[in-house]
């Protein structure tokens, strides 16, 4: 069973993440969690602070000289402007040079404040802050070398910000990733990315906010992660919770979920026919157990479980909250008093680094089903256990109702 769990605050001393499950012998450095962090500072929009903020990691357990131990790992991601915050955040006993008592509409600021008890927003939107994304994608990370071990990748691009889409219809390959990392906005459409940069413009210029929209694939799934057996098994519904519980997303799809309601039963699925080896990629044929689909509505999952085609999801970010030109009205939680909301740090828009964590947390999802699926306590067990399993699923099924002999 593959868990994590993070903790830490925005302006705090660090982010730690602590990740369990992770079978022996995967190759792990440094560089390999600081070249994750670099992929999440990525896009045109973001704010001054990713130009002098870095991120200082520190492998503090469970991996010894490069390798996985099968014991627990953690990850410090140490916090460079914390000189400047350590009187402010300080946890020894005394209080904060200022309260700040106007919660800001579209934030936990004022729900967490109410939930707690607590008469300051920094209390909530501190450990609120998407800043605790860069812990999850130090665990997602090792969720990717896991996966890429039994052949699956995950890439990211962003198909809308604000009101500009890319109408480009081939989901990008894995080739495609270096080319996306290099737009501005993460885009594998150069024209459609050309006009969301203007839309970021436009609204830097008038102090404003956009959301968007990442498209996440995973190439190389085998049919059979994920369980129709009960709710909380089906890997729909496991990816939906992760892709949520990123600050600002409010809405998940699964393949063409949001188009389906329009279409008819007779064109809203996804045709079954047998692999011809002579024409269809070996290996697509094979994770799908000899068996393919030409189009991609149910996102390459059917009943909760995988069916060995890409898994396609979208996740949707709202405008962020914090504005640069502060104009949301709020009231003051201690005079009552109407007034506009404090400005924190922000960014125009943080759709392409959604993008990025998104990544990581369907890393995360698959990489926790395929260890339930194929188990095995070292790297080798695990791949061991799911090339059986491939071959398996070439062989002519046993006859699942046939007598079972007493002898």
């Amino acid at each position: 069973m593959l868990r994590y769990l993070t903790a830490g605050e925005s302006h705090g001393r660090a982010l730690v993440v602590v990740v369990e499950g992770m079978p022996a012998g995967l190759l792990v450095t440094t560089e390999d969690i600081q070249r994750g962090l670099a992929r999440r500072r990525l896009g045109f929009g973001r704010g001054p602070r990713m130009r002098f903020e870095a991120d200082e990691v520190s492998l503090v357990g469970g991996i010894r000289h490069g390798r996985t131990l099968g014991s627990p790992i953690a990850i410090e991601i140490g916090n460079t402007e914390w000189p400047k915050w350590e009187e402010e955040m300080s946890p020894a006993p005394g209080l904060p040079s200022k309260v700040l008592t106007q919660p800001r509409p579209g934030h936990a600021d004022l729900a967490g404040m109410l939930k707690y008890g607590l008469n300051d927003a920094r209390d909530v939107l501190e450990r609120a802050s998407a800043r605790e994304t860069a812990a999850r994608v130090a665990a997602g990370t090792l969720a990717k070398l896991l996966l890429g071990q039994i052949g699956i990748d995950i890439l990211s691009h962003i198909v809308q910000v604000g009101p500009e889409r890319s109408e480009a219809g081939m989901l990008p390959a894995m080739a495609d990733l270096g080319r996306i990392d290099e737009s501005p906005v993460r885009c594998a459409d150069p024209e459609a990315g050309g006009r969301m940069v203007a839309a970021i413009k436009a609204a830097a210029k008038d102090g404003d906010s956009l959301g968007g929209v990442a498209e996440i694939i995973a190439y190389g799934v085998p049919v059979g992660l994920g369980s129709h057996v009960q709710w909380d098994r089906r890997l729909d519904a496991l990816l939906a919770q992760a892709l949520m519980s990123i600050q600002a997303i409010k809405a998940v799809e699964i393949g063409e979920g949001r188009a389906l309601p329009a279409l008819r039963g007779s064109v809203a699925h996804d045709a079954i026919r047998v692999a011809d080896p002579a024409s269809d990629d070996r290996l697509a044929g094979e994770l799908g157990g000899g068996y393919l689909r030409d189009t991609h509505r149910a996102g390459g999952i059917e009943g909760g479980i995988s069916t060995g085609s890409p898994i396609v999801t979208r996740a949707s970010m709202k405008p962020l909250a914090t504005l640069n030109r502060p104009s949301l009205e709020t009231v003051d939680v201690v005079t009552k008093e109407s007034t506009v909301s404090f400005k924190e740090r922000t960014d125009v828009t943080a759709v392409p680094a959604m993008g990025v964590v998104a990544e990581t947390m369907v890393a995360l999802v698959l990489a926790g089903e395929a260890l339930r699926k194929f188990g095995g306590d070292s790297v080798a067990e695990f791949r061991r256990n799911r090339q059986g399993y491939l071959e398996a699923l070439g062989e002519t099924p046993s006859a699942a109702y046939a007598p079972v002999s007493d002898a």
